[in-house]
């Protein structure tokens, strides 16, 4: 039971020390909030979208679920897309993957994890659509690397067909779409993909609007 209350003492220590520079820093954030970017990434607990970026709280709208996936039929991904986009009028869009990643090295095994296959079946589609280009890589490490960055890859594909991030395309030409990895070993973050609002374009899952 004490574990937790140290997140409540830090949090005290956290305010105590924003107030100490700022006076007026909770008035000012309790004003509205008018982030720039949307992040979307994985729930693994070592990767925190402020820390990793050395953003303050108001600068970034989160998002974030096992393996950081764009499911069509994730209502909760997509109400939290919308209201970014239409409402806060993000211009950047950052799916952030990470190295050694539990969820993607979960989907490139064949083990039965219970109701979570229901959710790993989407890593594993992308598995599967790769699969001879990553079994072509000998070192097993690497090959879950490539997975990784694979995966991120999809996953900014996914949102490029949205009616969401097209419409917006349209109407304002952004969101810019970046895909990027976490190195946990190093620290660093190294992108991977970057579209520019309105470069993608598919044959199939462009919409027309009125």
């Amino acid at each position: 039971m004490k574990d937790y209350r140290k997140l409540l003492l830090n949090n005290k220590a956290w305010a105590s020390a924003r107030l100490e520079v700022d006076e007026h820093y909770f008035d000012d954030l309790s004003k509205g909030q008018s982030p720039l970017f949307l992040w979307i990434g994985c729930a693994d607990s070592r990767v925190p979208a402020e820390e990793i970026t050395h953003a303050d709280p108001g600068e970034i709208f989160v998002h974030r679920n096992v393996a950081n996936m764009v499911v069509h039929t994730d209502m909760n991904l997509l109400s939290v897309l919308q209201y970014a986009v239409e409402v806060l009028k993000i211009k950047h869009i950052i799916i952030c993957g990470h190295y050694n990643c539990g969820g993607v090295k979960a989907a490139m095994t064949n083990k039965d994890f219970g109701l979570i296959n229901k959710w790993l079946r989407n890593i594993k589609e992308v598995y599967e659509k790769h699969y001879d280009e990553l079994h072509a890589i000998e070192n097993e490490q690497s090959r879950f690397n490539a997975m990784v960055e694979l995966n991120v890859k999809e996953q900014i594909q996914n949102l490029a067909k949205t009616s969401i991030v097209q419409k917006a395309w349209k109407n304002s030409q952004l969101p810019h779409l970046h895909g990027w990895v976490f190195d946990i070993h190093k620290g660093e973050i190294k992108e991977v993909v970057n579209i520019s609002a309105g470069e993608w374009e598919s044959p199939v899952f462009k919409y027309e609007f009125e």
